[in-house]
């Protein structure tokens, strides 16, 4: 089962990427990322929901946009955390204080150029109201130190080919755009959207 249970049926999951946002310049009291526990996949379920609705509100129709429930995205999550597709993959979540306003998923990559210590990070997401405070910043660090304690050296992110807030976060951050891109199947009726790869070397980090 894979991590990131995102899009409707016919979209599998790769989209940390679009909804990390630069940090601010102000301060989060008790901001930190943390592994993710079971009990947190409702408040996971829920940001992610907000995510979603936020960016694909213009790419499907408001039938399916209400269709990212936070309870079916919660259920899914808590069956991952019980039960992880592989030992190397690993829900992240970022918090203000006690409260979940973030998360990040990574595993092995699983793109067809890809090789054992190919990592990937699977979904990024900050709730909206939650934006520009550091969460971002803080769930990527935290990404690119768990991939590599996992004995990866290379990372890749897929995201929206139109989401330019989060390629400026991303290649701010030390990822460049590799060439490749897909178009995914995105709903029932046939909607595409593209998506493009930036990656990182994580050995000389």
């Amino acid at each position: 089962m894979p991590l990131d249970p995102n899009l409707p049926e016919h979209h599998e999951a790769s989209d940390p990427h679009r909804h990390a946002h630069p940090p601010s310049t102000g301060t989060v009291a008790d901001a930190s990322a943390r592994i993710a526990r079971p009990n947190d996949a409702a408040a996971v379920g829920m940001v992610q929901a907000a995510v979603w609705r936020e960016a694909y509100r213009t790419l499907l129709s408001p039938e399916v946009v209400e269709q990212f429930d936070p309870a079916n995205f919660a259920r899914v999550w808590r069956d991952s955390l019980r039960t992880p597709p592989s030992p190397r993959h690993v829900l992240l979540v970022g918090c203000a204080g006690e409260q979940v306003v973030g998360f990040a998923a990574v595993g092995p990559s699983i793109d067809r150029d890809a090789t054992e210590t190919s990592g990937e990070v699977l979904a990024l997401g900050v709730h909206p109201d939650a934006r520009r405070s550091g969460h971002g910043s803080r769930l990527l660090n935290a990404a690119v130190d768990t991939l590599r304690g996992r004995g990866f050296d290379s990372m890749c992110v897929w995201l929206l080919a139109r989401d330019q807030d989060t390629r400026v976060f991303l290649t701010a951050a030390g990822l460049s755009p590799d060439g490749a891109y897909r178009d995914r199947l995105i709903d029932p009726d046939g909607t595409q959207a593209r998506e493009v790869r930036l990656t990182a070397d994580l050995s000389q980090r």
